[in-house]
């Protein structure tokens, strides 16, 4: 699959979104690299070539509608018709609801949530009239699974996943041959830890058990080449989680409110003078590229055996099928002995 489509990555300048647009570059894609801050922007711009694609970096705040039809509206012009667009971008705040600033929410809101809807209008836009393309939704265990001190990204994400739902079925009723799916991340060591606004007293991480970068990347790389399923879930703690939530979501509560402050910090205090990108892009006041890794890849996994199950799900199920066909015509051949 793959192999110069036209590819938009939102969120591209760090994180999964960098290494997203990496991944699709290794594949010989055309990729435009959509995120606020430069000189990220331009570093993933070099990851995308030096892996083997062809690269378009455009400065785009995802909250603005107009800036995100522009840069749609350029890629088109300089790589050609869109074929793929992959909603990655957002930002957060670290804290307990009742010490986020109603601005800091609806900032939150219009990044992580709305962000997802302008990036997926304008590609509908442009997709629809040619009956082509696909989009695919970065959602997370979050967008099932509320937890402490991430109320407002819990919020976005769980509009994003209903956002989600209700555009699927209306694509399905048109008919159309245009796509939508939805890949629902575990905890990824990702910069977001050392730029997020947050008011924790420690530093903030992933809960464990923690995921590269480079997990995420391919499950949104397979799920743009596979679009027909519903939703993708990575990681063995994304697929826990939910089923978790499902039966016992009373009992989760009571276990977050227990261990979720704790398990979301280190034992080291936080930077006072860290920066935030809720407001201006974190390698703007530095000049700093981020990347796509964080602190943590000391702890993170570098493969998920949930997504490699999901990915080979048809030919796991014909060699369970075998499995068990063998099984039984051993047991008729005792019995009939």
């Amino acid at each position: 699959m793959g192999g110069k489509r036209v590819v938009v990555v939102t969120g591209a300048s760090g994180g999964i979104g960098r290494a997203a647009a990496r991944a699709f570059g290794a594949q010989g894609d055309k990729v435009a690299l959509l995120a606020r801050g430069e000189t990220g922007l331009n570093a993933a711009a070099e990851d995308v070539r030096a892996a083997g694609g062809e690269a378009l970096a455009i400065p785009t705040d995802m909250a603005d509608f107009d800036q995100v039809r522009a840069a749609a509206e350029r890629a088109e012009a300089v790589l050609g018709p869109i074929d793929v667009w992959v909603n990655v971008a957002f930002s957060s705040v670290f804290s307990e609801f009742v010490d986020i600033e109603p601005a800091e929410f609806k900032r939150t809101t219009e990044v992580t949530y709305l962000g997802f809807v302008h990036g997926t209008k304008v590609a509908l836009d442009l997709m629809l009239p040619r009956d082509h393309g696909t989009i695919v939704q970065t959602g997370s265990a979050l967008a099932k699974r509320g937890i402490p001190l991430q109320s407002a990204y819990c919020g976005a994400k769980h509009a994003v996943q209903g956002f989600h739902e209700s555009l699927r079925t209306e694509l399905l009723h048109r008919g159309t041959n245009v796509r939508t799916t939805i890949v629902h991340m575990p905890a990824v060591n990702t910069p977001q830890f050392d730029w997020v606004e947050s008011k924790l007293p420690n530093h903030a991480q992933p809960v464990p058990p923690i995921y590269q970068p480079e997990v995420a990347a391919r499950a949104l790389v397979y799920a743009a080449d596979h679009p027909n399923r519903r939703e993708y879930w990575v990681g063995g703690s994304t697929v826990a989680t939910l089923l978790a939530n499902r039966v016992i979501p009373g009992l989760l509560d009571r276990y977050l409110a227990r261990t979720g402050f704790d398990s979301q910090q280190t034992d080291q205090p936080r930077d006072p003078h860290q920066p935030a990108n809720l407001w201006k892009p974190a390698d703007g006041k530095d000049g700093h590229d981020y990347g796509a890794h964080g602190d943590f890849d000391d702890r993170a996994h570098p493969r998920s055996y949930q997504l490699w199950a999901a990915q080979h799900r048809v030919a796991l199920a014909t060699a369970a099928g075998a499995a068990l066909g063998l099984a039984g015509l051993g047991l008729l051949r005792g019995r009939c002995r």
